[in-house]
């Protein structure tokens, strides 16, 4: 527990500016996910105005996730090295190019490049936040902290998909990736100001540094002295997260892209009703993620429960619950449809958050990007896939039935790769250990 100073019947600690840092990391996911969904929200209307058909918005959608998916190794070696301060800063003034020029743009052409860009531009974010919150919470805070950054994607569906939505329909899709863009320039200002690593930060007092580092951090190392990446692509544990995450990242990136269309196209809503709605399941998924991926899997590894076997019993669950996407097939019915979507994204969302929380937990010291490059790669490769596979599927049979199906059987063998393959959760060894060892 922290260390307190009573002053008569007044206790105050000064140990809690780790959670500025956590809140901070939280916008920068926030923000970096209006920047994605505002497209989805415009779907509609872009392919009406572009007369874009279902399957080649399909693979417009899945744009972001091509240079997502190619530079998250790369980003995560070059994370490792040059750490989150300066990858970030760079990183955030791109993205706000990259979104603000949409909103000037008049072809198709001009529009992939961009959403090209993006991708490239946000690729470290999830790495560098979770590599983040390896050196600033301790362990036992490290699902309440990764919650904080995670949840962030889910709530920016119940904030950004009825905003953008209201903007549009009030103004145009022009005006939304302007507003996008406009919030990102506040994150850019914000992160440049506000963070530093633990160690070199003025404003985190000597107390709580003492207590962060005497909570199994992530230890700082000198760039390039982390263990490489052939060494752990020879890991089973990464490779089973990996997957699992593949598995998780299938449906949400179906949701995150397809949901307001399939709201629009198939349950004939209007674009305001299919934000409105499509705001509900991702609320519950947020909600999720804090309560039961963040506070409660810290609550029970407080209480003495084994960390790995509460970390890996949630996340089978999560993943478990993320099937009742199968139950969509089923129905036309608008609330039936709903509820489904609530159960799924709910535990997707429980799921997401427990495998962030992973990299600094599992990576040895100096090699949480590279972990986190690695499993966010594998996991983006269905995020590419999701929205491809489902706009052919819906062009070919004119409902979204079969592709709800689809992203099931790919839940099931990500439940497969967790409950068989991944093991105990422990920190990987160190490469030089592993050497001597043998």
């Amino acid at each position: 527990m922290e260390k307190q100073i009573e002053l008569g019947k007044v206790i105050t600690t000064k140990k809690r500016f780790r959670y500025w840092i956590g809140l901070l990391l939280g916008f920068g996911c926030l923000v970096n996910y209006f920047d994605r969904i505002n497209l989805t929200v415009a779907g509609q209307v872009l392919m009406d105005e572009l007369s874009i058909s279902p399957a080649m918005f399909g693979i417009l959608l899945s744009s972001f996730s091509w240079t997502y998916a190619l530079m998250q190794i790369p980003m995560g070696v070059v994370l490792d090295r040059i750490g989150v301060k300066w990858l970030n800063r760079v990183c955030s003034i791109v993205w706000i190019f990259a979104t603000g020029l949409t909103a000037f743009i008049s072809g198709l052409l001009p529009l992939f490049i961009l959403r090209l860009s993006l991708g490239v531009a946000e690729a470290p974010a999830f790495s560098a936040a979770s590599k983040a919150t390896g050196y600033w919470f301790p362990l036992k805070e490290r699902g309440f902290a990764t919650a904080m950054f995670d949840m962030s994607s889910k709530l920016s569906n119940v904030i950004g998909v009825p905003m953008v939505a209201f903007i549009i329909a009030k103004w145009g899709w022009r005006e939304a990736f302007l507003v996008t863009a406009l919030i990102s320039i506040v994150y850019c200002v914000w992160f440049w100001m506000l963070y530093r690593d633990p160690e070199e930060h003025p404003r985190l007092s000597k107390e709580e540094l003492d207590y962060i580092q005497a909570g199994d951090v992530q230890k700082q190392v000198a760039p390039g002295e982390g263990s490489g990446l052939v060494y752990l692509m020879k890991q089973r544990k990464l490779w089973a997260l990996a997957i699992g995450a593949a598995a998780y990242n299938y449906s949400f990136f179906l949701f995150l892209t397809w949901l307001p269309n399939y709201l629009m196209r198939e349950l004939h809503l209007d674009i305001m009703k299919s934000g409105l709605y499509t705001a509900i399941p991702w609320a519950c998924g947020a909600l999720s993620s804090i309560l039961i991926g963040g506070l409660l899997v810290d609550f029970l590894i407080k209480r003495g429960f084994d960390p790995s076997k509460v970390r890996k019993l949630f996340l089978t669950i999560g993943m478990l619950l993320g099937l009742a996407v199968i139950g969509v097939a089923t129905t036309k019915d608008t609330q039936t449809a709903i509820i489904y979507f609530s159960i799924a994204v709910s535990g997707i969302c429980i799921a997401s958050t427990i495998n962030w929380s992973m990299p600094s937990i599992l990576a040895p010291n100096g090699s949480v990007g590279t972990v986190g490059g690695f499993m966010n790669f594998i996991g983006n490769l269905t995020a590419i896939a999701a929205p491809i596979v489902t706009g052919f599927i819906v062009g070919a049979t004119g409902s979204f039935s079969i592709a709800f199906v689809v992203a099931g059987v790919v839940m099931l063998i990500g439940i497969l790769s967790i409950t068989v393959f991944l093991g105990r959760i422990e920190k990987i060894p160190d490469e030089e250990k592993k050497v001597i060892l043998d």
